[in-house]
């Protein structure tokens, strides 16, 4: 096997599968996805001319290894974020805190994520990307093939939908307890 092949693989391979695992929401998924990338990456690397970074090319080739196998999927937008296991989310915290405290992180976490799955998938990618995979605007435009305005707006509009969303769902969540100390 080629040597840039397998610095890639190694390199870049966990990075690849979070992101298809947060795109699908399904571990299995997310594997037979990765397969399919690397396939492509091998019949490609030859023509890789480093106009990007490699990471960029990666995510690229990922992202549109995701939208195929969408496009395959009847019905694929409903079924974009359907699956995802919330009992494997983990919360990275260098102190110990308290069990109430990740309880609220956890349900902090979820609401956020159920909330990123009414977003667009332009939208969807760009977050995934910039916050989850920590790509730079630059980065992302090339992974996505756009111009870095692009990103900044997708970005703009999704932290502004996503931020309507926590609102609403926070409002509806104070009525409910309202509602149950008034039953």
């Amino acid at each position: 096997m080629d040597s840039d092949f397998i610095t890639i693989y190694e390199t870049y391979h966990q990075d690849v599968y979070q992101f298809l695992f947060y795109m699908v929401k399904n571990q299995e998924t997310a594997e037979d996805l990765m397969q399919e990338v690397y396939i492509r990456v091998m019949n490609s690397l030859n023509k890789f001319q480093g106009k990007s970074s490699e990471k960029t090319w990666l995510f690229a080739i990922a992202r549109n290894v995701a939208l195929d196998y969408f496009r395959k999927q009847k019905g694929w937008k409903n079924k974009l974020f359907q699956k995802f296991d919330w009992s494997n989310s983990k919360i990275i915290d260098s102190t110990q805190p308290l069990p109430e405290e990740i309880a609220v992180q956890n349900e902090e976490s979820r609401l956020l994520y159920h909330c990123l799955d009414r977003c667009t998938i332009d939208q969807k990618s760009v977050i995934i990307l910039r916050y989850i995979q920590d790509l730079s605007i630059a980065e992302t435009a090339a992974t996505l093939n756009w111009s870095e305005s692009k990103v900044k707006t997708t970005q703009h509009r999704a932290m502004k939908q996503l931020k309507k969303m926590l609102n609403e769902e926070d409002k509806k969540g104070e009525l409910t307890s309202e509602n149950a100390e008034l039953g």
